[in-house]
This record gives C-alpha cells, structure tokens and sequence, in this order.
C-alpha cells in the first residue's frame, strides 16, 4: 500500500546542526512536492534552559534527557495516536543516523533512516582513518547508536562508501535487502553568479577579499584538514602568491597562529557562517575550491562549487571521487605538494576549462526528484519480503 503520510524526524534544535536541519527541510519539501502529507517532529527544549549551553556541564546533560528520554515517550504517543487515526498508512523517516535510538519506538514495518556516514561510530570504535576522536560518554553513545542502526529494515546511505562501512561496522558480508544507497540531493539552490554581482555581494556583506583567492568552506575539525591550504599554497612559493578563504565556521586560533608562522597572516580570510547569497558568491569568484577532507560521508560543499563554476580540488578518497563524477582533481590529502600542482595545472586552459563544465554537469545527478523517488520506493519496499530476504 503507498503511504499519503510521512512523519519525518528532526534534530534537537540546540544542537545547531543545520546541515541537518536543511536536510529534513528538503526532504519535506520533495515529499510534499509528490502530493504527501508531512509532519516534521524534532524533540522539543523542555529541561534544558534557555540560557543553558548544550554542550558543556549541566547543559549536556539537560539535552541528553531531552533528547533521549522525555522525546521518545512523546513519539510513542504520537505513534498510538496516528495508528488510531490513520491504521498503518503513516511512515517514519528519521533524517540522521545519529538518531537511530528512536527507531526503537516507532513500527519497524513503517520506519525508515538516512545515514549521512558512520565516521563518528568508527571513530568510537578505533578506525584511525575516521578521524573522529570520542570520549567515553561518546563511545557509549556511538555503539547505542550502531546496535540500533545495525536492526534498521530500511536505511539510506548517501554514498557506496557509507554503505560499505555500515555493512563492515555491522559484519554484514553485503548490505541488507533494505539497506541501499540515495545520494543526497542539493538542499538549497547553487548557481554561478557573474563576478560583478558577486564582488557586489561580497560588498554588502562586509567582506574584502582580494583575487585570487582559494576557498574551503566547512570546520575546524581535525578530519576537513584546513591546514593543507596553508601548506599547498606555501608548495607554490612565488607561482601563486594568492589568497586563502575560511568560510563556514571561523577559523580557530591554532590555524591561525600557523598562518603567522608561515608568515601567511595577511592572505588568510575567513567568512564566518555566510548567508546562501554570500556562499554562492564566494564560489563563484573562486580560483579553485580547495576540499583537502581526510574522511567524509559525502561531501556537498564539492558539488555546491562545482554548480557555481568553481574548478575543484579534492582528496582522492571516497566517497569524494564517487560524489566528484571525475569532474574534479584529485589529490593524496597528506601531500601538499600533489594539491600545489593540482592548483598550478589550472594555468592551463585546456585543463580548467573542461573541468568547470564537467562539474556542472556532474551537478545533474543530484536533483531533488531522483532523490525523493528513490525515498518513496525505500518506504514502499514489502516489510516481510525484506525479513525473508534477510534470513
């Protein structure tokens, strides 16, 4: 039977993870777009106050209670209560693995989940290539959430790579009949802006930035390697004397303080949490987008630059060379010295060129639509052939 109504499951909005936030969004929004009713729930700030900071003392706390014990009694509630009104047509979708305990309230026949990656959960069982350090509450938290994860009848992972760690984390020998893989989709709309606009954007905002200028856009975690656009631009000496861009989360001092080592403080920019505009204009004007990640689920900000007309360089490792179509360069990201040529083979027209115009063609592959199909066709799968599939 196809399902009219969906209930999507957000994130705990003081968490602040909005990626994730604009994910539930865009998933609303196709699934609407198809003639279906949606419901976005995310559990609600009770305990933890409004001056309370989520991550740190009491505050951490007061979120965990929120998060995992008073927001799932309600979404057993909410579960009876749409069984009584609607029987079994209403499906749940939860929108980020991290999330996967909630799966235990609600009717496995009618549930789904996304798993963006599984770097944290790897991380907290010691894969060092995840680069995701955890403390002993994390490490706790990560295997509850793998145990629930690892029973999930349904699960879309974003990329083959993800999917191929799920299987491995769980000692599955090959995914399960419902485990399949739905590359994201873009979750805003990313289009090249021509360079007088763009300057003027960046104007109104505030911001000077000098061309040419190499841009990376993400955080200070240890895995996205900021600091390899320091050493890359350093390989090039006087070749490329241009400009480095930080935009998304604002640089941290550590990073900084290198810059000053390398006597490279007054090239370094950062863009702290650019508005939509501000994001497309800064790719945009771009020399290159720089993507040096040492472990990813998927990778949007490769594929946002590449619709805005930015040449690409990222790492040679998956799943940035699936999510990439070949329409990037590609470079060891513990060798600056292979990201400095990469860079400096932009000279060329004949290399450039072609690259911006295979990425924009790349960016087909992400639409909304093959995307929401691809959701309707996960939740449509039959329940018990699934269990006999699986025995």
């Amino acid at each position: 039977m196809s399902a009219d109504h969906y209930i999507l499951i957000g994130n705990y909005p003081p968490d602040g993870q909005e990626s994730m936030m604009r994910f539930a969004d865009l998933l609303a929004d196709g699934l609407r777009s198809r003639g279906k009713t949606v419901e976005v729930v995310t559990p609600p700030r009770r305990l933890l106050g409004k001056g309370s900071h989520p991550y740190r003392g009491i505050g951490k706390w007061l979120g965990y209670a929120d998060k995992w014990i008073l927001f799932p009694m309600a979404l057993r509630r909410l579960v009876r209560k749409k069984r009584r009104e609607l029987g079994d047509t209403v499906r749940y979708h939860i929108c980020d693995h991290s999330n996967a305990p909630y799966l235990a309230q609600l009717p496995k026949d009618c549930a789904a989940i996304t798993c963006h990656d599984v770097l944290a959960i790897r991380g907290a069982l010691g894969y060092p290539d995840a680069y995701c350090s955890a403390s002993r509450t994390g490490v706790f938290l990560q295997r509850w959430i793998l145990k629930h994860l690892a029973r999930a009848q349904r699960v879309a992972c974003v990329s083959h790579l993800t999917l191929r760690h799920l299987c491995e984390i769980t000692r599955n020998d090959r995914p399960k009949p419902g485990w399949v893989v739905v590359h994201n989709a873009f979750n805003a709309d990313f289009k090249k802006i021509e360079r007088p606009e763009a300057v003027q954007i960046l104007k109104q905002q505030n911001v000077t930035l000098p061309q040419p200028f190499l841009l990376h856009v993400g955080s200070n975690l240890p895995r996205k390697n900021r600091r390899l656009l320091l050493e890359m631009s350093r390989q090039n000496g006087q070749s490329w004397p241009g400009h480095i861009c930080f935009a998304g989360e604002p640089m941290d001092k550590s990073l900084a303080d290198e810059a000053w080592v390398m006597g490279m403080q007054d090239r370094i920019h950062s863009v702290a949490k650019p508005d939509h505009k501000t994001l497309c204009a800064l790719y945009s004007l771009a020399h290159a987008f720089v993507f040096p990640s040492f472990s990813e689920g998927f990778g949007w900000p490769m594929i946002e630059a590449q619709a805005c007309g930015a040449p690409v360089i990222a790492s040679n490792l998956e799943p940035l060379t699936e999510v990439s179509g070949g329409a990037a360069l590609h470079a060891d990201p513990h060798d600056p010295a292979a990201f400095a040529a990469a860079l400096r083979s932009l000279s060329e027209v004949a290399i450039r060129q072609p690259l911006v115009q295979h990425g924009l063609e790349n960016t087909a592959r992400f639409g909304v639509a093959p995307m929401i199909e691809k959701y309707l066709e996960l939740h449509e799968l039959d329940s018990a052939a699934l269990t006999r599939a699986a025995s």
